[in-house]
């Protein structure tokens, strides 16, 4: 069998081998390997992305794709499965000793890509550096209270109150070398606000993980290398793994169907069946966990970018809803998502824990919107300027477009500023920003995670780190901080959609729905999809 070059030819197994020897001939480990495993693992994994993580900081952004790439290189304390459920990863085993209190029992023998042991001071280390301010990861250890060490290989995590989903909140808070750091002059995490891709970190990386950072040229390709020294097997052939953002859909499209990459995601709606089509390749699809939706400044007295000058117009909740219900989401499913999105009420959807199917969206009604704009005092509406990635979520430009012509029915003017992800975040996470768009996928699988995040009123630890809005209902406050220990599944439940039932009707938000995903993939390529759209290389081979 042979690997297909990056222009299409077909050079044999022996000469990948050779030239990736000569590539790595600094690295010994990886040529003894080689010797030993000429054919198994003399394998190229070319993978394309509409864009690129921020930084090689695994504490400085919650994103999902920032996080899926540095999966590979970092790891938690404890993971997933192929089915999402919990699997041991850092930590062999865990318990819950008290009501505040879990104890943490570490894989001994495991090893940073330096060199270094694995011990229970990185974990100290690490849990309190995703708590630090600039971190973007202060949602999931903003309820622990204190880190002990026990011993070299077991520590203590002490919430503030009993956090019975403490577990599943670690599987994407990612443990760092506290030795490393140090030589690095990285103590505190890279702040996604203000640096974004500036920092140390953004060029380096060192982790416990299965591949390793071999080569980092930001916005242009990033190469992953097979960690030989793993502490398990890796279920991959791949020798390494390169990354490449591509943020035009024709050209990512045509890099997968001219065989120049083995794997691309997000196949625009429109294309699925075309690569279905194309010999050689297929769309790998399912549903996705991830919400899409608006958020609206309402918490500045008057708006940064907009017309209406002495007030803000979203304070008012006859204007979010007029908002609301000027939006077309059937519209949109149909002519902009192809029918690949399903309409959300909620700011959590199917597959969440706490989801709850007959939550309702307000109905799409222009002549109730116009009546609520008059009754608010804006019949002739008003220019707000609205914060889109174009690089980010599926048709996430188109959507957009299709907001602000939807608006426009309603006498709103919307400048719509698109961007790249590079600039974007930094924006919307300074909350530079009056009306934005969101995709949220809960890494818990569970409703109080978006509860936390996104609704919880902001309180600078933790709770609202993504509410960049500011909404603010302290009823629904209570009922998070209630819902974090509740351990009887119907009674948290029943707390959960009371709690989205007052977002709903304060409009808080504006949902508008759960993309699917769509990769392309080669024929050649076994791969595992997943439903938070994470990517493990370790589970990825070339046939």
């Amino acid at each position: 069998m042979t690997q297909r070059s990056p222009e299409g030819g077909g050079p044999s197994i022996l000469a990948l081998c050779l030239g990736w020897v000569r590539r790595w001939a600094a690295a010994p480990v990886l040529l003894a390997l080689v010797a030993l495993h000429p054919i198994a693992f003399a394998q190229t994994i070319r993978i394309a992305d509409q864009g690129d993580a921020l930084s090689m900081d695994p504490h400085s952004l919650d994103e999902a794709l920032q996080l899926s790439l540095l999966g590979n290189v970092y790891e938690p304390l404890v993971g997933r499965n192929k089915d999402l459920s919990l699997a041991p990863a850092l930590a062999k085993a865990w318990r819950q000793t008290a009501p505040t209190v879990w104890r943490f029992e570490l894989r001994q023998g495991v090893r940073f890509h330096d060199g270094s042991a694995f011990t229970a001071d990185d974990v100290v280390f690490s849990l309190e550096r995703a708590q630090m301010a600039g971190s973007g990861m202060k949602s999931y250890v903003g309820s622990i209270k204190q880190v002990r060490k026990i011993d070299e290989y077991t520590v203590e995590i002490e919430t503030a109150m009993p956090y019975p989903i403490l577990p599943e909140v670690l599987t994407t808070v990612y443990m760092m070398s506290r030795p490393w750091c140090e030589a690095q002059g990285v103590l505190a995490p890279s702040d996604a606000r203000s640096a974004g891709t500036s920092g140390r970190t953004l060029m380096r990386a060192n982790g416990t993980g299965p591949f390793r950072l071999g080569e980092r040229l930001p916005g242009v390709r990033t190469v992953f290398v097979r960690n030989a020294g793993y502490w398990a097997p890796i279920e991959s052939n791949a020798a390494e793994v390169v990354f490449t953002p591509i943020a035009r859909d024709a050209d990512r499209l045509a890099a997968l169907l001219s065989g120049r990459v083995d794997v691309m995601e997000p196949v625009p709606v429109e294309e699925i069946a075309r690569v279905n089509a194309n010999p050689g390749t297929r769309a790998v699809t399912g549903p996705e966990l991830r919400t899409i939706f608006l958020g609206m400044d309402q918490q500045r007295s008057e708006l940064l970018y907009s017309s209406v000058r002495g007030r803000n117009p979203f304070k008012d909740a006859r204007v979010r809803r007029a908002f609301y219900q000027a939006i077309d989401i059937d519209g949109i499913r149909k002519d902009v998502m192809r029918g690949a999105s399903n309409p959300a009420a909620w700011l959590v959807g199917p597959g969440v824990n706490g989801f709850q199917a007959d939550a309702k969206r307000l109905p799409y009604d222009v002549a109730a919107a116009k009546r609520l704009m008059a009754e608010a005092g804006y019949a002739e509406g008003f220019e707000i300027t609205l914060n889109c990635p174009d690089d980010r979520y599926v048709n996430d430009a188109r959507i957009c477009q299709a907001v602000t012509s939807n608006l426009s029915r309603i006498q709103v003017k919307v400048r719509l500023k698109l961007e790249s992800r590079r600039s974007y975040f930094p924006r919307v996470l300074r909350r530079d920003t009056s009306f934005y768009l969101l995709g949220w996928a809960p890494s818990t699988y569970d409703a109080e995670d978006a509860l936390g995040a996104l609704v919880a009123c902001p309180d600078g630890k933790g709770a609202g780190q993504y509410n960049l809005g500011g909404y603010c209902n302290p009823r629904v406050d209570a009922l998070i901080r209630r819902i974090a220990v509740e351990t009887d599944k119907a009674r948290r439940d029943a707390m959960i959609r009371e709690a989205f039932q007052i977002h709903a009707e304060d409009v808080g938000h504006l949902p508008l729905h759960q993309q699917q995903l769509a990769w392309g993939v080669s024929d050649k390529l076994r791969l595992v999809q997943l439903a938070d759209n994470n990517m493990p290389f370790k589970w990825m081979s070339i046939q």
